[in-house]
């Protein structure tokens, strides 16, 4: 009789497919989110910065590098 439960051949093959996506992909994706909310971060900075009369305590590029870490998983997770 044989024993199908201990077959070693079946837990060896590789993986073919990954779930998680390749991190390539997220920084390209993470990195043009990031360029294209540098303008509107640098007008809202602005303006924000010339309404109060004091510079804003996060700055455009930080503002904008928070945006695209908010936006760049929802479109990996959708």
């Amino acid at each position: 009789m044989t024993d199908i439960s201990s077959d070693q051949s079946v837990a060896r093959t590789p993986a073919r497919h990954r779930s998680v996506p390749n991190m390539r992909e997220y920084y390209v994706y993470f990195a043009v989110i990031f360029v294209a909310t540098l303008p509107l971060s640098f007008l809202t900075w602005g303006l924000s910065a010339a309404r109060r009369m004091e510079l804003p305590e996060k700055g455009p590029i930080k503002a904008a590098w928070s945006q695209a870490q908010i936006i760049t998983p929802r479109i990996f997770s959708a």
